[in-house]
């Protein structure tokens, strides 16, 4: 399960920090938490990233440049063998490993876009269902999802009303779509941004990313066309890539992911928040006070049913590509 935890620091990423701000003027480090905590609860070191994330990307590229013995590649820190499984589970679900672990067209494909595995097949299943345009708008926005509305603390109300404004019945990848048009349609207005508040510079900066994605999409022969006003096939191209995120409703109004049966929750700011539909699809698990699902859209039961042998039974393309893509023994079944 891929999420995102807020976890404190290393000793030596607080000390880097102290030392940055030293080289600005003299002065002293007060730091946010006791000495006690420092010596016995902080680790001495950052986790490599290698070993810590989704390593989707990193293989996609590594098949890409031909290098298939994943297992003897000289990584400055070795990933552990679990998560190279994982990873070649994934690709393989999404259709970029064939059975022999060779990158396929569409794994040669995904691997011109420098994106998250589940988001580069998300883009290159547009061009089935016809909705370029707005995948690649909500693969912009989701870049910066984070940081696009604002809140001032002397207009909160209507901070919120002018962002639910924005709510689409079917979920926040229809929402972040409903903004970016809307700016464009003011020809990528300052005002109309401060008017609704929301970030310029994450707009600003999401148009760049589309720039980059719409030309990547013409490097690998999409056309760009748009399905609107219609938005099913928008969530068909989202299921095919982020399938692995379905989640389905339990009683209590929580939600348990498909994958992993985990107990998740929406998301507060979600506008499907008060809706609680039977399936839904997210981008990324949020730890803070519990597990909650970022960037959520409804999804048909019917179509949630296509991805189950894939979702809930992978045990047995998962042997095979221990076998044949990492060359390791293959253990008691």
């Amino acid at each position: 399960m891929e999420s995102l935890m807020v976890v404190p620091i290393s000793k030596a990423s607080a000390n880097q920090r102290a030392g940055r701000a030293g080289r600005v003027a003299p002065g002293k480090c007060f730091r946010l938490y006791t000495a006690w905590a420092y010596k016995h609860e902080l680790e001495d070191n950052t986790v490599p990233e290698i070993q810590r994330i989704n390593l989707g990307n990193a293989v996609l590229m590594l098949k890409a440049l031909g290098i298939n013995d994943l297992i003897h590649f000289d990584f400055l820190d070795p990933p552990p063998h679990e998560t190279l499984v994982l990873a070649l589970e994934q690709l393989y679900a999404l259709g970029a490993l064939n059975h022999h672990g060779e990158l396929t067209k569409m794994g040669r494909r995904m691997a011109e876009f420098p994106v998250d595995p589940m988001m580069a097949k998300m883009l290159l299943a547009s061009e089935k269902y016809k909705c370029s345009e707005e995948v690649v708008t909500i693969a912009a926005m989701l870049s910066v999802n984070s940081a696009i509305f604002y809140r001032p603390k002397d207009k909160i109300i209507h901070a919120d009303t002018a962002r639910k404004n924005f709510n689409h019945i079917h979920g926040d990848h229809l929402s972040l779509l409903q903004v970016y048009n809307q700016w464009a349609d003011t020809d990528f207005s300052t005002q109309w941004c401060y008017e609704n508040f929301i970030q310029y510079r994450s707009m600003k900066r999401a148009r760049d990313v589309r720039e980059q994605l719409v030309g990547l999409m013409q490097r690998v022969e999409i056309d760009m066309v748009s399905c609107l006003p219609e938005t099913i096939n928008v969530r068909k191209a989202l299921t095919a890539g982020y399938f692995y995120h379905i989640a389905r409703l339990s009683k209590g109004g929580n939600y348990k992911t498909a994958k992993h049966n985990q107990t998740v929750m929406i998301h507060p700011n979600s506008s499907l928040f008060e809706e609680l539909p039977r399936w839904v699809l997210y981008h990324e698990l949020v730890f803070t006070t519990k597990e909650y699902m970022r960037q959520v859209i409804e999804l048909k039961a019917n179509g949630c049913w296509k991805w189950r042998p894939i979702i809930i039974n992978p045990r047995n393309w998962k042997i095979l590509l221990i076998r044949k893509c990492l060359k390791l023994r293959e253990g008691p079944q």
